[in-house]
């Protein structure tokens, strides 16, 4: 594990595959991982319409966040989280 990097060296481990967190976040088990562009079966009603029945909806690259509580969803930096260098490349 690296430790006390800065949110510019964390995403580009992210980029490379790794995973980071921060040292100062209490949940047990969190981390952020790089998901690229890709695309995924249209699964909505909106999604259907929009894109068709049986198409591949398309999205950008984006951060994703696993939670405590074991579930997956995108992240957004906070202020804290911009400005840190305790950020930390998991292994």
């Amino acid at each position: 594990m690296t430790k006390n990097v800065d949110l510019g060296e964390a995403i580009k481990a992210l980029k490379n595959g790794k995973k980071v967190a921060r040292e100062g976040w209490n949940g047990k088990g969190m981390f952020l991982y790089y998901v690229p562009a890709a695309s995924y079966p249209a699964m909505t009603e909106i999604a259907k319409a929009e894109w068709g029945e049986n198409a591949l909806v398309p999205y950008t690259a984006y951060i994703a966040q696993k939670t405590v509580q074991g579930e997956v969803v995108p992240w957004l930096a906070s202020q804290t989280d911009l400005l840190s260098e305790d950020w930390c490349i998991l292994d």
